[in-house]
Protein backbone atom coordinates (compact mmCIF):
# COMPACT_ATOMS: atom_id res chain seq x y z
CA UNK A 1 0.00 0.00 0.00
CA UNK A 2 1.43 3.47 -0.94
CA UNK A 3 3.53 2.47 -3.99
CA UNK A 4 3.08 3.82 -7.35
CA UNK A 5 3.71 2.27 -10.67
CA UNK A 6 5.14 4.32 -12.83
CA UNK A 7 2.77 4.04 -16.24
CA UNK A 8 3.91 4.47 -19.73
CA UNK A 9 5.22 2.98 -23.12
CA UNK A 10 8.15 1.17 -24.00
CA UNK A 11 9.11 2.85 -26.96
CA UNK A 12 12.07 0.77 -28.56
CA UNK A 13 13.32 -2.26 -27.21
CA UNK A 14 12.17 -4.73 -24.75
CA UNK A 15 11.49 -4.03 -21.20
CA UNK A 16 12.24 -7.11 -18.79
CA UNK A 17 11.46 -7.09 -14.93
CA UNK A 18 15.41 -7.55 -13.43
CA UNK A 19 17.02 -5.45 -16.00
CA UNK A 20 19.63 -2.86 -14.88
CA UNK A 21 17.93 0.62 -16.04
CA UNK A 22 18.46 4.35 -15.57
CA UNK A 23 15.81 6.63 -14.67
CA UNK A 24 16.20 10.01 -15.56
CA UNK A 25 13.66 12.85 -14.28
CA UNK A 26 12.76 16.06 -16.17
CA UNK A 27 15.89 17.94 -14.92
CA UNK A 28 18.38 15.52 -16.16
CA UNK A 29 20.91 16.84 -18.56
CA UNK A 30 23.17 14.50 -20.69
CA UNK A 31 26.54 14.24 -19.46
CA UNK A 32 25.52 15.48 -16.14
CA UNK A 33 24.35 12.82 -12.48
CA UNK A 34 21.70 15.77 -11.50
CA UNK A 35 18.55 14.07 -11.49
CA UNK A 36 19.70 10.79 -12.61
CA UNK A 37 18.88 7.40 -10.57
CA UNK A 38 19.86 3.74 -11.22
CA UNK A 39 17.51 0.97 -10.44
CA UNK A 40 18.52 -2.79 -10.38
CA UNK A 41 15.15 -5.26 -10.83
CA UNK A 42 12.01 -3.00 -11.60
CA UNK A 43 9.03 -5.31 -11.44
CA UNK A 44 7.14 -5.00 -14.89
CA UNK A 45 3.68 -5.57 -15.16
CA UNK A 46 0.49 -5.01 -17.32
CA UNK A 47 -2.44 -3.19 -15.70
CA UNK A 48 -5.83 -4.57 -17.11
CA UNK A 49 -9.00 -3.11 -15.47
CA UNK A 50 -8.66 -3.77 -11.76
CA UNK A 51 -6.19 -6.19 -11.96
CA UNK A 52 -2.46 -5.89 -12.09
CA UNK A 53 -0.17 -8.94 -13.50
CA UNK A 54 3.27 -9.45 -13.28
CA UNK A 55 5.26 -10.45 -16.45
CA UNK A 56 8.72 -11.21 -17.78
CA UNK A 57 9.47 -8.97 -20.61
CA UNK A 58 7.42 -6.03 -22.46
CA UNK A 59 7.86 -5.86 -26.07
CA UNK A 60 8.14 -2.03 -27.85
CA UNK A 61 4.49 -0.31 -28.94
CA UNK A 62 3.08 -1.74 -25.16
CA UNK A 63 1.60 0.09 -22.45
CA UNK A 64 2.99 -1.17 -19.28
CA UNK A 65 3.47 -0.18 -15.38
CA UNK A 66 6.80 -0.50 -13.85
CA UNK A 67 7.08 -1.26 -10.10
CA UNK A 68 10.29 0.08 -7.79
CA UNK A 69 11.04 3.49 -9.25
CA UNK A 70 8.35 5.26 -7.87
CA UNK A 71 10.91 7.18 -4.99
CA UNK A 72 12.99 8.89 -7.71
CA UNK A 73 10.04 10.44 -9.91
CA UNK A 74 8.23 12.99 -8.82
CA UNK A 75 5.16 13.26 -12.29
CA UNK A 76 7.65 12.03 -15.31
CA UNK A 77 10.88 10.94 -16.42
CA UNK A 78 12.45 8.29 -18.82
CA UNK A 79 13.30 4.66 -18.47
CA UNK A 80 16.16 3.79 -20.57
CA UNK A 81 19.54 0.98 -20.74
CA UNK A 82 20.91 3.17 -22.80
CA UNK A 83 24.05 5.46 -21.84
CA UNK A 84 23.85 8.37 -24.25
CA UNK A 85 19.81 8.74 -24.30
CA UNK A 86 18.01 12.17 -24.15
CA UNK A 87 15.12 12.88 -21.84
CA UNK A 88 11.80 12.39 -23.63
CA UNK A 89 10.02 15.99 -23.86
CA UNK A 90 7.96 16.58 -20.55
CA UNK A 91 4.07 16.79 -21.48
CA UNK A 92 2.64 20.25 -22.00
CA UNK A 93 -0.83 20.68 -20.31
CA UNK A 94 -3.49 22.45 -22.70
CA UNK A 95 -4.80 23.32 -18.61
CA UNK A 96 -3.61 25.76 -16.24
CA UNK A 97 -4.24 24.33 -12.40
CA UNK A 98 -5.80 27.70 -11.84
CA UNK A 99 -8.43 26.86 -8.72
CA UNK A 100 -6.40 26.40 -5.57
CA UNK A 101 -7.50 25.46 -1.73
CA UNK A 102 -5.57 25.43 1.57
CA UNK A 103 -5.90 22.32 3.32
CA UNK A 104 -5.01 21.90 7.29
CA UNK A 105 -5.72 18.33 9.65
CA UNK A 106 -8.27 18.05 12.12
CA UNK A 107 -6.01 16.51 15.03
CA UNK A 108 -2.58 18.81 15.08
CA UNK A 109 -0.39 15.24 15.50
CA UNK A 110 -1.78 13.85 11.98
CA UNK A 111 0.32 16.70 10.10
CA UNK A 112 3.11 14.50 8.81
CA UNK A 113 0.39 11.97 7.22
CA UNK A 114 -0.69 15.08 5.81
CA UNK A 115 2.37 15.89 3.99
CA UNK A 116 3.18 12.16 2.87
CA UNK A 117 -0.48 12.23 1.63
CA UNK A 118 0.16 15.32 -0.28
CA UNK A 119 3.55 14.34 -2.14
CA UNK A 120 1.28 11.12 -3.26
CA UNK A 121 -1.19 13.09 -4.42
CA UNK A 122 1.25 15.47 -6.63
CA UNK A 123 2.54 11.78 -8.02
CA UNK A 124 -0.62 10.63 -8.54
CA UNK A 125 -2.11 13.50 -10.96
CA UNK A 126 -0.33 15.22 -13.07
CA UNK A 127 -2.04 18.13 -13.51
CA UNK A 128 -2.15 18.66 -9.83
CA UNK A 129 0.34 21.32 -7.59
CA UNK A 130 0.85 20.85 -4.14
CA UNK A 131 2.79 23.68 -2.28
CA UNK A 132 3.54 25.36 0.93
CA UNK A 133 3.00 29.13 1.34
CA UNK A 134 2.73 31.66 4.40
CA UNK A 135 2.23 28.67 6.56
CA UNK A 136 -0.86 27.27 4.18
CA UNK A 137 -0.62 23.70 2.39
CA UNK A 138 -2.52 24.90 -0.88
CA UNK A 139 -3.55 22.22 -3.45
CA UNK A 140 -4.16 23.78 -7.01
CA UNK A 141 -6.02 22.29 -9.54
CA UNK A 142 -7.82 22.96 -12.95
CA UNK A 143 -11.47 23.51 -11.58
CA UNK A 144 -13.71 22.76 -8.82
CA UNK A 145 -14.59 19.52 -9.98
CA UNK A 146 -10.79 18.66 -10.19
CA UNK A 147 -10.50 19.66 -6.89
CA UNK A 148 -12.97 17.65 -5.02
CA UNK A 149 -12.10 14.84 -6.28
CA UNK A 150 -8.39 15.09 -5.49
CA UNK A 151 -9.20 16.27 -1.52
CA UNK A 152 -11.80 13.24 -1.67
CA UNK A 153 -8.90 11.38 -2.50
CA UNK A 154 -6.39 12.79 -0.68
CA UNK A 155 -8.83 12.64 2.61
CA UNK A 156 -10.07 9.34 1.89
CA UNK A 157 -6.70 6.50 0.19
CA UNK A 158 -3.54 8.96 0.46
CA UNK A 159 -3.44 10.44 3.48
CA UNK A 160 -6.34 8.43 5.23
CA UNK A 161 -6.83 11.24 7.93
CA UNK A 162 -9.87 13.77 8.41
CA UNK A 163 -8.88 17.24 6.72
CA UNK A 164 -10.37 20.76 6.81
CA UNK A 165 -10.32 22.94 3.52
CA UNK A 166 -10.45 26.52 2.63
CA UNK A 167 -13.05 27.93 0.51
CA UNK A 168 -11.40 27.39 -3.30
CA UNK A 169 -9.42 30.88 -4.54
CA UNK A 170 -8.49 31.50 -7.79
CA UNK A 171 -4.92 32.33 -9.32
CA UNK A 172 -4.06 35.94 -10.68
CA UNK A 173 -1.47 37.14 -13.07
CA UNK A 174 0.22 40.82 -13.05
CA UNK A 175 1.05 42.63 -15.70
CA UNK A 176 1.64 46.02 -17.41
CA UNK A 177 -0.18 47.46 -19.81
CA UNK A 178 2.13 50.32 -21.39
CA UNK A 179 6.10 51.55 -21.21
CA UNK A 180 7.49 53.07 -17.76
CA UNK A 181 6.91 57.00 -17.44
CA UNK A 182 10.10 56.90 -16.36
CA UNK A 183 13.36 55.12 -15.53
CA UNK A 184 13.25 53.71 -12.35
CA UNK A 185 16.43 53.87 -10.17
CA UNK A 186 17.08 51.63 -6.74
CA UNK A 187 20.02 51.55 -4.82
CA UNK A 188 21.90 48.43 -2.60
CA UNK A 189 21.28 49.06 0.93
CA UNK A 190 25.00 50.30 1.54
CA UNK A 191 23.72 52.51 -1.25
CA UNK A 192 27.28 51.78 -3.50
CA UNK A 193 25.34 49.81 -6.27
CA UNK A 194 22.74 51.24 -8.29
CA UNK A 195 20.08 49.79 -10.39
CA UNK A 196 18.07 51.18 -13.58
CA UNK A 197 15.23 49.72 -15.03
CA UNK A 198 12.20 50.20 -16.99
CA UNK A 199 9.16 47.84 -17.69
CA UNK A 200 6.94 46.98 -21.08
CA UNK A 201 4.47 45.14 -22.05
CA UNK A 202 5.60 41.85 -23.94
CA UNK A 203 4.40 41.76 -27.69
CA UNK A 204 0.92 40.65 -28.48
CA UNK A 205 0.38 36.87 -28.30
CA UNK A 206 4.26 35.87 -26.95
CA UNK A 207 3.11 35.19 -23.15
CA UNK A 208 1.08 32.10 -24.84
CA UNK A 209 3.86 31.08 -26.60
CA UNK A 210 5.60 31.07 -23.43
CA UNK A 211 2.80 28.51 -22.28
CA UNK A 212 3.48 26.95 -24.79
CA UNK A 213 6.60 25.44 -23.89
CA UNK A 214 7.31 27.20 -27.53
CA UNK A 215 10.30 29.96 -26.66
CA UNK A 216 12.06 27.98 -23.98
CA UNK A 217 11.57 25.32 -25.63
CA UNK A 218 14.39 26.77 -28.05
CA UNK A 219 18.12 26.88 -26.35
CA UNK A 220 19.96 28.06 -29.52
CA UNK A 221 20.23 31.91 -28.89
CA UNK A 222 20.29 32.92 -32.49
CA UNK A 223 17.02 30.73 -32.95
CA UNK A 224 14.81 31.90 -30.53
CA UNK A 225 16.30 36.10 -31.85
CA UNK A 226 15.29 34.99 -35.14
CA UNK A 227 11.85 33.24 -33.94
CA UNK A 228 11.20 36.35 -31.59
CA UNK A 229 12.20 38.81 -34.50
CA UNK A 230 9.94 37.06 -37.26
CA UNK A 231 6.69 36.28 -35.67
CA UNK A 232 6.72 39.47 -33.24
CA UNK A 233 8.81 42.26 -34.34
CA UNK A 234 11.50 42.58 -32.19
CA UNK A 235 14.99 43.78 -32.65
CA UNK A 236 16.98 40.66 -33.64
CA UNK A 237 20.05 42.30 -31.76
CA UNK A 238 18.11 43.07 -28.81
CA UNK A 239 17.13 39.08 -28.37
CA UNK A 240 20.15 37.91 -28.18
CA UNK A 241 20.34 40.12 -25.09
CA UNK A 242 17.84 38.40 -22.99
CA UNK A 243 19.18 37.09 -20.01
CA UNK A 244 16.75 34.40 -18.70
CA UNK A 245 12.75 34.43 -18.41
CA UNK A 246 10.60 34.22 -15.08
CA UNK A 247 9.40 32.77 -12.67
CA UNK A 248 11.06 29.67 -12.45
CA UNK A 249 13.21 30.22 -15.44
CA UNK A 250 10.79 29.44 -17.96
CA UNK A 251 8.16 31.71 -16.86
CA UNK A 252 6.31 34.05 -19.50
CA UNK A 253 8.36 37.10 -18.45
CA UNK A 254 11.80 38.28 -19.25
CA UNK A 255 14.59 40.63 -18.33
CA UNK A 256 16.87 41.95 -20.94
CA UNK A 257 19.86 43.71 -20.98
CA UNK A 258 19.96 47.75 -22.82
CA UNK A 259 23.06 48.50 -21.07
CA UNK A 260 25.52 50.54 -22.67
CA UNK A 261 29.59 49.51 -22.08
CA UNK A 262 28.73 48.71 -17.86
CA UNK A 263 32.10 47.85 -15.77
CA UNK A 264 31.30 44.90 -13.56
CA UNK A 265 27.99 43.49 -15.48
CA UNK A 266 28.67 40.19 -15.43
CA UNK A 267 30.09 39.48 -12.48
CA UNK A 268 26.87 40.77 -11.41
CA UNK A 269 24.42 39.41 -13.40
CA UNK A 270 23.47 35.93 -11.10
CA UNK A 271 22.90 37.70 -8.76
CA UNK A 272 20.58 40.58 -11.10
CA UNK A 273 19.08 37.54 -12.71
CA UNK A 274 17.96 36.06 -8.67
CA UNK A 275 16.24 39.48 -8.31
CA UNK A 276 14.67 38.86 -11.32
CA UNK A 277 12.98 35.31 -10.52
CA UNK A 278 12.02 36.05 -6.71
CA UNK A 279 10.05 39.43 -7.82
CA UNK A 280 8.33 38.02 -11.20
CA UNK A 281 7.09 34.78 -8.60
CA UNK A 282 5.76 37.25 -6.22
CA UNK A 283 4.36 40.73 -7.75
CA UNK A 284 4.07 43.76 -5.91
CA UNK A 285 0.54 44.38 -5.82
CA UNK A 286 -0.76 40.87 -4.75
CA UNK A 287 2.10 38.65 -4.16
CA UNK A 288 0.82 36.69 -7.52
CA UNK A 289 3.14 35.50 -10.14
CA UNK A 290 3.56 38.17 -12.96
CA UNK A 291 2.53 37.63 -16.53
CA UNK A 292 3.65 39.11 -20.15
CA UNK A 293 6.19 42.04 -18.71
CA UNK A 294 9.15 42.65 -20.48
CA UNK A 295 12.09 44.73 -17.90
CA UNK A 296 14.70 46.26 -19.41
CA UNK A 297 17.91 47.20 -17.63
CA UNK A 298 19.05 50.31 -18.69
CA UNK A 299 22.30 51.28 -16.57
CA UNK A 300 23.58 49.65 -13.76
CA UNK A 301 26.62 50.66 -11.73
CA UNK A 302 28.64 48.25 -9.16
CA UNK A 303 30.83 48.97 -6.52
CA UNK A 304 34.72 48.11 -7.56
CA UNK A 305 34.57 45.85 -4.44
CA UNK A 306 33.47 42.49 -5.17
CA UNK A 307 33.07 42.43 -1.17
CA UNK A 308 30.17 45.67 -1.94
CA UNK A 309 28.50 43.82 -4.47
CA UNK A 310 27.27 41.05 -3.49
CA UNK A 311 24.08 38.93 -3.34
CA UNK A 312 22.96 40.53 -0.04
CA UNK A 313 23.14 44.26 -1.94
CA UNK A 314 22.35 43.36 -5.25
CA UNK A 315 19.38 40.97 -5.28
CA UNK A 316 17.02 43.13 -2.70
CA UNK A 317 17.94 46.48 -4.48
CA UNK A 318 17.26 44.97 -7.72
CA UNK A 319 14.14 43.43 -6.79
CA UNK A 320 13.15 47.37 -5.44
CA UNK A 321 14.09 48.78 -8.74
CA UNK A 322 12.04 45.73 -10.79
CA UNK A 323 8.82 46.28 -8.53
CA UNK A 324 9.20 50.24 -9.16
CA UNK A 325 9.34 50.20 -12.96
CA UNK A 326 6.42 47.85 -12.45
CA UNK A 327 4.58 50.60 -10.89
CA UNK A 328 5.17 53.05 -13.44
CA UNK A 329 3.88 51.24 -16.15
CA UNK A 330 0.13 51.21 -15.53
CA UNK A 331 0.09 47.71 -13.59
CA UNK A 332 -3.08 45.43 -14.26
CA UNK A 333 -4.31 42.49 -13.58
CA UNK A 334 -5.46 39.31 -14.92
CA UNK A 335 -7.77 36.80 -14.55
CA UNK A 336 -8.44 33.08 -16.17
CA UNK A 337 -11.77 32.26 -18.20
CA UNK A 338 -12.54 29.21 -18.88
CA UNK A 339 -14.34 27.99 -22.40
CA UNK A 340 -17.05 26.79 -21.43
CA UNK A 341 -19.22 24.01 -23.63
CA UNK A 342 -22.98 23.54 -23.58
CA UNK A 343 -25.20 21.38 -25.17
CA UNK A 344 -28.77 22.20 -24.44
CA UNK A 345 -32.61 21.75 -25.83
CA UNK A 346 -33.80 25.15 -28.08
CA UNK A 347 -36.61 25.77 -25.28
CA UNK A 348 -34.32 26.12 -22.37
CA UNK A 349 -31.26 28.17 -24.43
CA UNK A 350 -32.77 31.83 -22.26
CA UNK A 351 -31.99 29.85 -19.09
CA UNK A 352 -28.18 29.05 -19.96
CA UNK A 353 -27.96 32.63 -21.49
CA UNK A 354 -29.51 34.56 -18.25
CA UNK A 355 -26.87 32.88 -15.95
CA UNK A 356 -23.77 33.13 -18.35
CA UNK A 357 -24.73 37.37 -18.16
CA UNK A 358 -25.27 36.83 -14.13
CA UNK A 359 -21.73 35.78 -14.35
CA UNK A 360 -20.01 37.78 -16.56
CA UNK A 361 -19.70 35.11 -19.52
CA UNK A 362 -20.64 35.48 -22.90
CA UNK A 363 -21.66 33.46 -25.64
CA UNK A 364 -18.41 33.20 -28.56
CA UNK A 365 -20.35 31.03 -30.49
CA UNK A 366 -24.09 29.10 -30.90
CA UNK A 367 -25.00 25.94 -33.58
CA UNK A 368 -27.40 23.28 -33.97
CA UNK A 369 -26.15 20.16 -34.20
CA UNK A 370 -26.57 18.16 -37.17
CA UNK A 371 -29.18 15.54 -37.58
CA UNK A 372 -30.08 16.62 -33.94
CA UNK A 373 -32.41 19.41 -31.67
CA UNK A 374 -29.82 20.01 -29.40
CA UNK A 375 -27.80 23.42 -29.99
CA UNK A 376 -24.29 23.45 -28.92
CA UNK A 377 -23.34 26.73 -26.59
CA UNK A 378 -19.59 27.69 -26.54
CA UNK A 379 -18.65 30.57 -24.06
CA UNK A 380 -16.14 32.31 -22.20
CA UNK A 381 -16.93 32.51 -18.22
CA UNK A 382 -14.19 34.10 -15.32
CA UNK A 383 -12.96 30.73 -13.84
CA UNK A 384 -13.95 33.20 -10.44
CA UNK A 385 -17.93 32.90 -11.51
CA UNK A 386 -17.60 29.18 -11.77
CA UNK A 387 -18.02 28.14 -8.83
CA UNK A 388 -21.37 26.84 -8.42
CA UNK A 389 -22.10 27.50 -11.66
CA UNK A 390 -23.24 23.84 -13.27
CA UNK A 391 -25.04 23.33 -10.20
CA UNK A 392 -27.38 26.55 -11.21
CA UNK A 393 -27.42 26.10 -14.96
CA UNK A 394 -29.24 22.98 -13.97
CA UNK A 395 -31.61 24.53 -11.56
CA UNK A 396 -32.40 27.34 -14.64
CA UNK A 397 -32.67 24.66 -17.69
CA UNK A 398 -34.41 21.85 -15.44
CA UNK A 399 -31.51 19.82 -15.46
CA UNK A 400 -31.39 19.64 -19.63
CA UNK A 401 -27.51 21.40 -20.08
CA UNK A 402 -24.97 19.62 -19.48
CA UNK A 403 -21.70 22.26 -19.20
CA UNK A 404 -17.78 21.48 -19.38
CA UNK A 405 -15.38 23.89 -18.25
CA UNK A 406 -11.48 24.25 -20.01
CA UNK A 407 -9.00 27.24 -19.16
CA UNK A 408 -8.64 29.02 -22.43
CA UNK A 409 -7.23 32.31 -21.34
CA UNK A 410 -6.19 35.09 -19.35
CA UNK A 411 -8.13 38.64 -19.72
CA UNK A 412 -7.47 41.75 -18.11
CA UNK A 413 -9.87 42.99 -15.03
CA UNK A 414 -11.44 45.88 -16.03
CA UNK A 415 -10.07 48.74 -13.54
CA UNK A 416 -7.33 50.16 -11.91
CA UNK A 417 -5.99 47.47 -9.37
CA UNK A 418 -3.99 50.91 -7.43
CA UNK A 419 -8.02 52.36 -6.99
CA UNK A 420 -9.38 50.14 -4.34
CA UNK A 421 -13.11 50.97 -5.47
CA UNK A 422 -12.63 49.69 -8.92
CA UNK A 423 -13.17 45.65 -9.38
CA UNK A 424 -9.95 44.61 -9.98
CA UNK A 425 -8.46 46.80 -6.86
CA UNK A 426 -11.21 45.15 -4.57
CA UNK A 427 -9.78 41.45 -5.93
CA UNK A 428 -5.74 43.19 -5.14
CA UNK A 429 -7.50 44.16 -1.82
CA UNK A 430 -8.99 40.87 -1.06
CA UNK A 431 -5.64 38.90 -2.16
CA UNK A 432 -3.58 40.48 -0.07
CA UNK A 433 -5.99 40.53 3.30
CA UNK A 434 -5.94 36.54 2.48
CA UNK A 435 -2.25 36.23 2.58
CA UNK A 436 -1.55 38.23 5.72
CA UNK A 437 -0.72 41.55 3.55
CA UNK A 438 -0.93 45.25 4.68
CA UNK A 439 -4.24 45.70 2.36
CA UNK A 440 -2.96 48.93 1.05
CA UNK A 441 -0.77 48.32 -1.58
CA UNK A 442 2.78 49.75 -1.26
CA UNK A 443 3.41 53.23 -2.74
CA UNK A 444 5.74 53.96 -5.70
CA UNK A 445 8.71 55.68 -3.12
CA UNK A 446 9.29 52.96 -1.21
CA UNK A 447 10.89 51.34 -4.00
CA UNK A 448 11.96 54.49 -5.90
CA UNK A 449 15.53 56.52 -4.55
CA UNK A 450 17.17 59.71 -5.74
CA UNK A 451 19.98 60.15 -7.18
Amino acid sequence: KGRFFAFGRVFSGTLSSGMKVRVMGPQYEPGKSHDLFHKTNPRAVILMGSKITSVGDVPCGNIVGIGGIDKFLVKSGTVTTFEKAHNMKVMKFSVSPVVRVAVEVVQANDLPKLVEGLQRLAKSDPMVQCSFEAGQHIVAGAGELHLEICLKDLEEELACVPIRKSEPVVSYRETVSQKSSQVCLSKSGNKHCRVYMTAEPMPDGLPEEFDSGKVTGMKDVKERGKFLSEEFGMDSHQTRKIWCFGPSTSGPNMLMDVTKACQYLHEVKDTVVAGFQWATEEGVLCEENMRGVQFNLEDLVAHSDPAHRKGAQMIPATRRCLFASFLTASPRILEPVYQVDIDVPPSVMGGVFNVLSKRRGHVIEEQQKSGSPMYSIKAHLPVNESFGFAAELRGQTGGQAFPQCVFDHWQLLPGDPLEQTTRAGAVVTNIRQRKGLNPVIPKLDNFLDKL
